[in-house]
């Protein structure tokens, strides 16, 4: 090889990165401590960015379907407001929904506990004598399960104690400790400076990706360029058709079983419709989670409804999966059910609920690169897929 310019060039390069990575593989565990270090820096940044990515997505349809003109140029001050009063809108239906929860959802668990608290009073002394029933041959189980003195337990204690705990929240009980204190207003701090910055993208965001465009043209060819520009259109394309399908899916579950509970006169309906409607916003197993303790719930009140509740669940289950969802959400992230199995049981042993979100898009973008991959190769090669 000649050693001229250009290859001292490449040679020095390879040799600066060899010993930078070199240096980071002997001192990996104070890499590590440094790069948790900085992540948590940048933690409110990154939550930023993550919250303006879902808003975007309604303030875009906003934008879309208020301000757009089809033809001719929109008048200066149309194209002047569409940005706030559209960002507005967005930010009066997130405000909207979490009303609701406070509103519809805090006091209605404030009275299921009550009713829980009537149901087991005389739920669990029936099962007290089925279970002495089932186990009469063994008389120390028999005694044991008789010895338990259920009248005596003070249910208004544990009502009380359970609904403060849902109404005011782990951080009413946690308050009195000051790491916890310290915790909330840590929380609440990044959550706010989060939200500004979230704000501030979404404002900007056409300057922010024009400065991001030059800074990649300026350090990368113009054949990189276009590489990393594809990549991110198509990421940015994916995750916001996988989050609008995810919410779209999951509010029509969550109204199929408030009208389905109303009409066969299930207790707690509009508690669990709403509940299975966030449960469902988790890929997979996400409507299980909800049908798990909405069968909870109806079994404190009547453990024949809590059965036919299961089975109205796989019923309504199976109707979702095989004609709505596929039209609701089709292939959205253009992702087989195996790989989307597979990402989402991978990002969850990673970063739990938040990396079955994640990862089903970020698999699903590199499933599309490597079959573009792939059929470019095989056009090379003047071959086709067999």
């Amino acid at each position: 090889m000649e050693l001229n310019k250009n290859n001292m060039k490449k040679i020095m390069v390879i040799i600066t990165f060899t010993v930078i990575l070199c240096a980071l593989l002997i001192n990996f565990s104070a890499f590590l401590k440094y790069l948790g270090f900085l992540l948590g820096v940048l933690y409110p940044f990154i939550l930023g960015a993550a919250i303006a990515f879902c808003l975007n997505i309604p303030m875009c349809f906003f934008e879309r379907k208020l301000f757009s003109v089809k033809n001719g140029k929109k008048p200066r001050v149309r194209t002047a407001m569409a940005r706030p009063v559209s960002l507005t809108l967005t930010l009066l239906c997130l405000a909207g929904v979490i009303a609701l929860v406070i509103g519809v959802v805090v006091p209605q668990l404030g009275s299921t506990f009550e009713s829980i608290s009537d149901a087991m009073k005389t739920f669990l002394p029936k099962a007290q004598i089925w279970l002495e029933e089932r186990f009469s041959g063994k008389e120390e189980v028999v005694n044991y399960i008789s010895s338990i003195n259920l009248e005596n337990l003070d249910w208004g204690k544990w009502v009380e104690t359970l609904k403060d705990f849902a109404v005011n929240g782990a951080g009413s009980v946690l308050s009195y400790t000051i790491n916890a204190t310290v915790a909330v207003v840590n929380s609440t701090v990044t959550f706010f400076v989060a939200f500004i910055f979230a704000i501030y993208v979404l404002t900007q965001k056409e300057k922010l990706a024009y400065q991001a465009t030059k800074i990649v043209q300026a350090f990368f060819s113009k054949k990189a360029v276009e590489k990393i520009l594809h990549v991110c259109s198509l990421s940015h394309f994916t995750f916001s058709r996988f989050i609008t399908g995810q919410c779209v899916e999951a509010l029509i579950l969550g109204a199929m079983f408030f009208v389905a509970m109303v009409i066969f006169r299930f207790p707690y309906a509009l508690l669990v419709g709403i509940l299975i409607a966030f449960t469902a916003l988790i890929p997979i197993v996400g409507a299980f989670i909800g049908c798990f303790i909405g069968a909870f719930l109806i079994l404190m009140v009547n453990p024949m409804q809590a059965f036919a509740f299961v089975i109205m669940f796989l019923i309504l289950q199976q109707i979702e999966g095989n004609l709505i969802y596929p039209h609701v959400v089709g292939n959205s992230v253009g992702l087989p059910s195996m790989w989307v199995l597979f990402a989402a049981m991978v990002g969850g042993s990673l970063m739990g609920i938040a990396g079955m979100l994640i990862f089903i898009p970020i698999m699903s973008v590199l499933y599309s690169l490597m079959r573009d991959w792939v059929n470019t190769r095989l056009k090379e090669k003047k071959m086709e897929a067999s």
